[in-house]
């Protein structure tokens, strides 16, 4: 009888530890915690929230982009627009730079051609000569007006600077690289050469002159 019993308690254990469910958590046989594993469940709400959010900072860069691009557009345009007015008044300036200085030299001419139907009326030379002397004060006084200044090299040391020499000429009676001779003076404009002088300059004499015996030589 005690015999039969221990073979059921034998038969019976196995079958009841096959037929123990895990539990979803809590602690299982050697004492560690078993994790929950069921599933969390997304939050569409804020999802949709944010791509909301981001769509509509999305158009604002787009417009604030187009915004920009016409700015661009019409800042080009304006520049290309400065460039042309820019190269038409260059060339009204080029091309009327000189009208004060023409204004000024016209009754110049007006006094030069009534001088010349002065000369076929007159036999006084002095008088057409005082006339010509006023007209070429009248021309070098506006000249004076513009900045222009003429300088005569007569007597001067020779300067390469502002001068130019197309010849020499012998002589003792000053030093030599003087300028002796002038075809036409030296002109500036506001302290800049625009014209040197075309000058003669001196040099010694290639032969000395012979000196005179002295009283009583003999030869």
């Amino acid at each position: 009888m005690k015999k039969q019993e221990k073979d059921n308690i034998k038969i019976e254990t196995p079958a009841q530890e096959n037929n123990q469910e895990p539990e979803a958590s809590g602690v299982n046989g050697v004492g560690e915690e078993i994790p929950n594993l069921e599933p969390t469940t997304p939050n569409y709400l804020q999802i949709d929230a944010e791509i909301k959010r981001l769509n509509q900072c999305l158009e604002e860069k787009i417009k604030e982009a187009e915004t920009n691009y016409n700015k661009f557009l019409r800042t080009c345009a304006d520049l290309e627009n400065y460039k042309k007015r820019v190269e038409k008044e260059k060339g009204e300036l080029i091309s009327f730079s000189n009208e004060r200085l023409i204004k000024e030299l016209i009754p110049v001419v007006d006094n030069l051609e009534r001088a010349v139907g002065h000369i076929e009326d007159e036999s006084d030379l002095s008088a057409i000569q005082d006339g010509i002397k006023l007209i070429l004060d009248n021309l070098l006084a506006v000249l004076k007006k513009f900045g222009i200044g003429v300088v005569s090299a007569m007597g001067a040391k020779f300067d390469p600077a502002k001068h130019e020499a197309v010849n020499q000429e012998e002589t003792s009676e000053c030093e030599p690289g003087t300028v002796v001779k002038e075809f036409h003076k030296c002109y500036y404009l506001n302290g800049r050469l625009l014209r040197p002088a075309m000058v003669v300059i001196s040099k010694l004499p290639e032969t000395l002159p012979e000196m005179e015996e002295a009283p009583g030589r003999q030869d």
